[in-house]
C-alpha cells in the first residue's frame, strides 16, 4: 500500500502541523535589547512548515504558532562547509540526514507533481519562529492552495522536532565501575 507524502489544501482556516507556509513574515528581534531604548524589528520572510499540534490550532488553545524555516536538500549542502561534502562527504550527510543522525534537522520526500517539491526539503529545528494564529491565517488566505504533509510523515516530522528539542547535556557522565 502506497502513502503520499503530501496533499493539496486551500481551506485558509484549516491550519494544521505539516502545513508548508512559503513566505511566512517573521518578526526578528534586535541581537541586544536595552530597557528603555527604542527597538529596530525586522520583518523577513521564511519558507516555513507548521510545527504547533494540529489539535492545539483547531481548539483555539495557542495565540502563536511555531514554524521552522524548510529549504531544499541542495540549498542545505551548498551551505555545508567544503570538507564536511568532499569526496563521500555529501552521500555521507545526505545519509545521516534520512536516518535522524543530525539532530537540528529533519529530511523530507520530493515530490515531482508539486513544483515546490521538486527537491528534497530539510526543516531547521535550530531556527523556531512564532507567528500569531491570526496573522498566519491571513497570510494562509492570500497563499490560497498550499501543501500539507500527511500521515505518518507528519508525526514523524514532530517526533524529530521533540527529540532535538528534549535533548539533555549532562554535566557529567556516569562511570560505571566494577562490572
Amino acid at each position: 500500500m502506497a502513502y503520499p507524502w503530501y496533499e493539496t489544501v486551500s481551506n485558509h482556516n484549516d491550519l494544521q502541523q505539516g502545513d508548508f507556509i512559503p513566505d511566512c513574515p517573521i518578526l526578528l528581534p534586535p541581537p541586544e535589547i536595552k530597557e528603555d531604548a527604542e527597538l529596530s524589528i525586522t520583518v523577513t520572510l521564511i519558507d516555513s512548515v507548521i510545527l504547533s499540534q494540529s489539535c492545539d490550532l483547531a481548539n483555539g488553545k495557542i495565540d502563536i504558532v511555531l514554524v521552522c524555516p524548510f529549504y531544499s536538500l541542495r540549498t542545505f549542502l551548498d551551505s555545508l562547509p567544503v570538507e564536511q561534502v568532499r569526496g563521500n562527504g555529501k552521500k555521507r550527510k545526505i545519509d545521516d540526514l534520512r536516518k535522524g543522525y543530525i539532530p537540528g534537522y529533519h529530511l523530507l520526500n520530493k515530490d515531482n507533481s508539486i513544483p515546490a517539491l521538486l527537491d528534497y526539503q530539510v526543516v531547521d529545528f535550530r531556527n523556531v519562529y512564532g507567528i500569531h494564529f491570526t496573522a498566519l491565517q491571513e497570510v494562509a488566505h492570500k497563499l490560497g492552495d498550499r501543501t500539507r504533509l500527511l500521515p505518518p510523515y507528519r508525526e514523524h516530522l514532530s517526533q524529530s522536532f521533540a527529540r532535538y528539542f528534549m535533548r539533555v547535556g549532562l554535566p557529567q557522565d556516569i562511570v560505571v565501575d566494577g562490572y
